[in-house]
């Protein structure tokens, strides 16, 4: 197999990036120190993998990555920025994070948002980028992350963060957390076709100032589903998403052994009105909306809660009541399994109650021998589901 140095991979990117096409081929490349990318009206191909060194206290230094996606100080280990560009993997090549080194190096230490584990790929100040057919392997944090971009197309992306180590066995969910298939920060008009993540945490992550997001033939093993948030981390930085529409997503229950959880599929949430710390640990008391957005053709196997929104995320009992308004949300043609019989559990705030919450062909059958239950909390105006008791209160 060919070895190649991130020397050579930084002078053909550096040589063709602009105006060029670069061919990466079969083989891995050996990637020792973080490394950007920045494309101009270019192309890339890879058949290969790029190969992070498994060295997590040299990735933990913060001189070592990159900070440039503002939300938790997130840090990346490798970064594309530019515009009119296209990488495509072909289905054979991408990144190869060693994750299994990071995951079995944190079995008996602490984790928390901001502490330096990488994000695998990190599209940052993109204008009109393509990423295509990308396989990501063993992703230590974060797969994806898109920040500050707009008019970017991710079409088919695979991750997989699946613990080898059989110390852990069964304990998936806590040993490769905060594994997400991509969060997106801050960007506008993106596309996300053909996804089939299988993590320990988030398959999406729409977080803040997400505008205009399509998601499309979505496939989630395992973990805590397609999330909202968290929002209202910051209190002088409001948090606006507004016009998502996903449609033909799967949830799928995987082996205990392998992974134990598979929680919802969509779930909202929100910090309390109430600040408590700061980030990327603490926060709390940021405003903004939710609004506009549609789930439509979601397949459902064994989730816990199936649609679930709340907004006491990080809080505490008294605290003030976010002030970030959930409206306009629309759940269509939903279908498949609950392990639990609460298939509805909306608890909207009680400062701005959810206006225009809908619901169309929801058909989740809960275990045996039970009746379905909803719950709409703080829900101003809720359509399709009579027995969800929509003037009820916290």
């Amino acid at each position: 197999m060919i070895q190649t140095s991130i020397t050579k991979v930084e002078a053909a990117i550096a040589r063709c990036g602009h105006f060029g096409t670069t061919v990466f081929g079969p083989g891995q490349y050996n990637i020792t120190r973080k490394m950007t990318w920045d494309l101009v009206s270019s192309r890339v191909d890879m058949h290969g993998y790029l190969n992070f060194k498994p060295d997590p206290e040299y990735w933990l230094n913060a001189n070592n990555t990159y900070r440039v996606i503002f939300i938790q100080d997130q840090a990346s280990w490798f970064v594309i920025t530019g515009h009119d560009f296209i990488v495509d993997a072909h289905a054979s090549g991408g990144i190869n994070g060693n994750g299994q080194t990071w995951w079995s190096f944190y079995g008996n230490r602490s984790r928390s948002d901001g502490d330096g584990r990488p994000v695998s790929l990190t599209l940052s100040n993109v204008t009109r980028g393509v990423i295509k057919d990308f396989r990501i392997e063993a992703q230590p944090f974060w797969c994806n992350a898109i920040a500050d971009s707009k008019e970017v197309v991710y079409d088919g992306m695979y991750c997989n963060a699946t613990n080898q180590d059989p110390l852990y066995a069964g304990q998936n969910s806590s040993v490769v957390p905060n594994t997400d298939g991509i969060n997106t920060y801050r960007s506008d008009q993106v596309s996300l076709l053909r996804f089939d993540i299988t993590c320990g945490d988030d398959c999406l992550a729409i977080k803040g100032n997400s505008t205009n997001i399509v998601a499309k033939d979505i496939t989630c093993r395992g973990g805590n589903g397609i999330a909202f948030g968290s929002l209202g981390q910051y209190v002088d930085l409001p948090d606006i998403v507004d016009n998502v529409v996903m449609e033909d997503i799967k949830m799928i229950r995987l082996d205990p052994q392998v992974q134990p959880n598979m929680v919802s599929g969509v779930y909202l949430k929100t910090w309390t009105g109430t600040v408590h710390g700061s980030p990327p640990t603490g926060g709390g008391g940021g405003g903004g909306f939710v609004s506009n957005v549609v789930a439509k053709r979601v397949s459902l196997d064994r989730v816990t809660v199936p649609i679930h929104l709340y907004q006491t995320n990080g809080g505490h009992s008294g605290d003030e009541p976010s002030k970030l308004q959930f409206s306009n949300l629309t759940f269509n043609d939903w279908t498949g399994t609950s392990l639990r019989n609460t298939i509805v559990d909306i608890e909207c705030s009680a400062a701005v109650p959810c206006p225009n919450i809908r619901f169309h062909d929801v058909d989740i059958a809960p275990p045996n021998g039970t009746a379905p239950s909803y719950k709409c909390i703080n829900v101003a105006s809720e359509f399709g589901l009579p027995a969800c008791n929509a003037t009820g209160t916290s």
